[in-house]
């Protein structure tokens, strides 16, 4: 995963938990649904990139191409 898609998940992630908080704040329950929402998005990102990284690992390594790294 580049630098730059896990900065964008944790910001997704933090923008979902502020919108959460806000949403608990002022009692607004679909406002805080969408902030959970944003977070579990920003959740399944992170591990779909991830499994995506340790599959390229795998097939890297069993062709010997370990430097490479896309």
């Amino acid at each position: 995963m580049s630098a730059d898609e896990k900065f964008e998940n944790a910001t997704d992630k933090m923008g979902g938990q502020a919108k959460e908080g806000f949403g608990k704040l002022t009692g607004d329950k679909e406002t805080q649904a969408e902030g959970q929402a944003q977070q579990g998005k920003a959740d399944a990102k992170d591990k779909l990139e991830d499994a995506r990284d340790t599959v390229k690992g795998a097939v890297n390594g069993m062709f010997g191409n370990k430097d490479k790294t896309d």
